[in-house]
């Protein structure tokens, strides 16, 4: 009895959802083009990003070596556009990477996608909200502030100023963001921005490489000597200098502080059902986009250093300062003009997707029921769309600009790796597409074989594992060697297994790998300990490749299976590990707080299970 209740909340974690029927290419919703998708990937990559973080992540992380450290996330996002790309191609509707959690792995797998993607969305909506703030203070000398300090502060404690003028902020970009939506030209206006930050992109990649000097990325202590740092200098606040100041290290945290400059592709993916031809121009929008966004990042960050040595950057400068740095005054309003153009479009890029995710879960039954509400009905909308600012002010005055920063990161790294494991159980699955719940099935259609199998023990379970043919006995010789040339049962079980133990292996991996110190020095323990997995990740990676693949065609599908995911997924876990303690526990706070609404209410309300 223990057991087949055992069994059946299992079945209900991994409980997928089914497809409904993609909307037809002929609908008048696909309006988008595969152009349009580029445009849109880029706008969305390539935003507030290349203003406001290299500031922060050449200050203290990287130095000069954040060029490196943009084609590390950059190629990170690449690995996870990959995925998406195969997605795309095979479930051409919106929802982003809850959609595909629910239909690869699972109804627990897809909460905690779409949980992690509230979190990262109310994290951008304060970055952005910060970016305004902070820029529009900039322009006019500090006197907004200084002005709502003198205003407010007599009368209430100086913290709630600041969390007023960020709320104001927020209504003022939503009303902005409230007059373009419903115009027939928004697509036009979006193309427009994002022709126009990507022209004043190109004056700062053209400028820097005028007016930089190469000196910036050879510093070296009489710099700082000369500078009057000397005092922080060797190994200190300020790095040992050259192009790597505070060495691999550095790069490596680096890149994953920038991998939020490149999450901003799945805007592609939450557009899909208004894409036409998506089974094509999906995947090749989120290629091209990541390419393009790259290069713009590799240039621009490139162009800040050069201009402007790492330490003489402030926490939270934004990049039209660097040219007050060389004297081109003029310039700084050229920037700026820029700068505001991207914070200001698409500002519902964030809330959007905030409400259409709860909305979403709450329709499946996986959060309270009120909340499918909040999309559609306009007083709902309203007063999600306050409480949401209060939140983000909130959140933006506490948490700091580099707190929300690896918050971000970090859920889009683990989003990521989601959504590499899924392509992997869908590779491997065999040509079942309704979810491949037997369990679904048994408690619609006959609740009395449930009972039947309790009262027989699960006698019936078994027989029919004695009456499979050869090639589905779980046999080592069978797993090098399989006997179908197409995905069975057995074989799809066997690759969910050996995917999960490659991700416990991995992560595993990338602890040992931390201290790495102790692997140069010779340390034979560390090194015991890395060959071991490397030999374990090896063998069940051989498992899996030697698994027969689903013959579905597919306008796109991921190479080198399985290696790509699985480097993918490594990767992933490598960056995350050199996050903040903060971070982690941050995600861990919110993880708690949603295992225990799904545990307490989603498990028991579901729709699909």
């Amino acid at each position: 009895m223990l057991c087949q209740g055992l069994r059946r909340f299992g079945q209900k974690l991994v409980c997928r959802r089914p497809l409904e029927p993609p909307v037809a290419e002929t609908s008048p919703a696909r309006r988008l083009t595969f152009l349009d998708l580029v445009v849109l990937g880029v706008e969305h990559t390539v935003g507030i990003s290349a203003y406001i973080v290299a500031g922060d992540v050449a200050r203290d992380q990287a130095g000069p070596s954040i060029v490196i450290c943009s084609l590390v996330a950059g190629l990170t996002s690449l690995l996870a556009g990959l995925c998406y790309a195969e997605f795309g191609a095979r479930v051409p509707h919106s929802g982003s990477s809850y959609l595909y959690s629910f239909v690869s792995i699972g109804e627990l797998g897809a909460f905690i996608t779409g949980w992690i993607l509230i979190l990262t969305n109310v994290a951008g909506l304060a970055i952005r909200i910060w970016a305004w703030t902070l820029a529009l203070d900039r322009l006019f000398g500090n006197k907004i502030s200084q002005t709502l300090q003198e205003i407010v502060s007599p009368h209430v404690p100086g913290v709630f100023a600041e969390m007023l003028g960020l709320f104001v902020m927020f209504l003022l970009l939503l009303l902005l963001d409230l007059l373009t939506w419903n115009i027939r030209q928004h697509s036009l206006i979006t193309n427009v921005v994002t022709l126009v930050n990507l022209l004043v992109l190109g004056f700062v990649i053209i400028s820097g490489f005028i007016k930089g000097d190469l000196h910036n990325w050879k510093l070296t202590e009489e710099d700082y000597i000369q500078a009057g740092l000397n005092h922080t200098s060797i190994l200190g606040l300020l790095g040992s200098g050259g192009f790597v100041p505070f060495g691999f290290q550095g790069i490596v945290q680096g890149s994953a502080t920038c991998l939020y400059s490149f999450i901003g592709f799945t805007i592609i993916i939450i557009r899909g059902e208004e894409a036409q031809n998506p089974q094509r121009s999906i995947p090749m929008g989120i290629v091209i986009s990541l390419l393009i966004s790259s290069l713009v990042y590799f240039s621009v960050f490139s162009a800040l250093t050069l201009m402007v040595p790492y330490y003489q950057l402030r926490p939270g400068s934004t990049l039209p300062e660097a040219f007050l740095h060389i004297g081109w005054a003029p310039a700084y309003y050229i920037v700026a003009f820029g700068f505001f153009c991207s914070i200001s479009a698409g500002f519902s890029v964030y809330m959007f997707p905030i409400r259409r995710m709860i909305s979403m879960m709450a329709q499946d039954g996986l959060l309270f029921s009120v909340l499918a509400r909040i999309q559609t009905g306009t007083y709902a909308c309203i007063v999600s769309t306050v409480s949401f600012g209060i939140i983000t002010a909130i959140t933006v005055l506490f948490f700091g600009f580099t707190a929300l920063l690896d918050l971000i990161s970090f859920g889009g790294l683990l989003v990521f790796s989601l959504l590499a494991f899924s392509v992997l159980i869908l590779r491997y699955e065999p040509e079942t597409q309704n979810g491949g719940n037997e369990a679904q099935v048994q408690e619609e259609n006959g609740g009395n074989e449930v009972q039947m199998q309790e009262e027989n023990g699960g006698n019936e379970v078994q027989a029919q594992e004695e009456n499979e043919p050869a090639a589905e006995k779980l046999t080592l010789r069978g797993q090098f060697f399989p006997g179908s040339p197409t995905p069975t049962p057995l074989s799809g079980r066997v690759v969910y297994v050996c995917s999960s133990l490659l991700a416990l292996l991995l992560t595993l991996l990338c602890l040992a790998l931390a201290h790495w110190p102790g692997l140069l020095s010779g340390d034979p323990g560390p090194i015991t300990v890395v060959v071991l997995l490397l030999v374990l990740i090896t063998g069940i990676t051989g498992v899996i490749w030697r698994q027969p693949q689903s013959s579905t065609p597919l306008p796109f599908k991921v190479p080198a299976l399985p290696l790509l995911p699985l480097l993918s997924i490594f990767v992933n876990i490598c960056l995350m590990m050199q996050m903040t303690a903060f971070a982690w526990a941050g995600v861990g706070v919110w993880m708690l707080i949603g295992f225990a609404i799904y545990f307490g209410y989603g498990i028991q309300h579901s729709l699909v299970s």
